[in-house]
């Protein structure tokens, strides 16, 4: 089982992602990460679908969205033709005590300090998927607060 990531280009109207998505968790697959964005055609949007699977399965899910009529086309995103990205923002309790450690990691991971108050900061990075996990096993030393992460975003080199 491998982390496939797929580009779908659907029609730009109402309940289209809702008819993508119940197509995966009627066949039984689990979304890993999923984002929606506009494209360079306002007719036109763009899903992003992560989702955990072996070729049999990326087969199966490729040709039943195919199907989908609001589906213009659908394109599996290969790691080595591909850049994928995402965003992360995380509050963690740091005092004064704490503050030049949790900079440091911030510097390494050319993240962003986006909020500083007395006792908590603000996070924000941007990366790979694989960058944003190391970030997270480094902070989660310090008391996370809170934390959004987007999903994943790609686009074929």
């Amino acid at each position: 089982m491998k982390k496939e990531v797929l580009s779908i280009y659907v029609d730009n109207k109402a309940n289209v992602l809702s008819r993508v998505v119940s197509l995966y968790g009627r066949r039984g697959f689990n979304i890993d990460s999923l984002t929606v964005s506009a494209t360079n055609d306002p007719d036109i949007s763009r899903i992003t679908i992560v989702f955990e699977g072996d070729n049999l399965t990326l087969h199966q899910i490729v040709s039943q969205t195919e199907k989908l009529e609001v589906v213009r086309s659908i394109k599996t995103l290969e790691s080595k033709e591909s850049f994928f990205r995402e965003l992360l923002m995380i509050k963690v309790r740091a005092d004064k005590s704490k503050r030049s450690e949790v900079k440091e990691i911030v510097d390494i991971y050319r993240a962003k300090i986006i909020n500083l108050t007395k006792e908590e900061m603000v996070l924000e990075l941007t990366g790979a998927p694989d960058k944003l996990d190391a970030f997270l096993d480094l902070v989660k030393d310090y008391e996370i607060i809170d934390i959004c992460r987007t999903g994943v975003t790609g686009i074929e080199k």
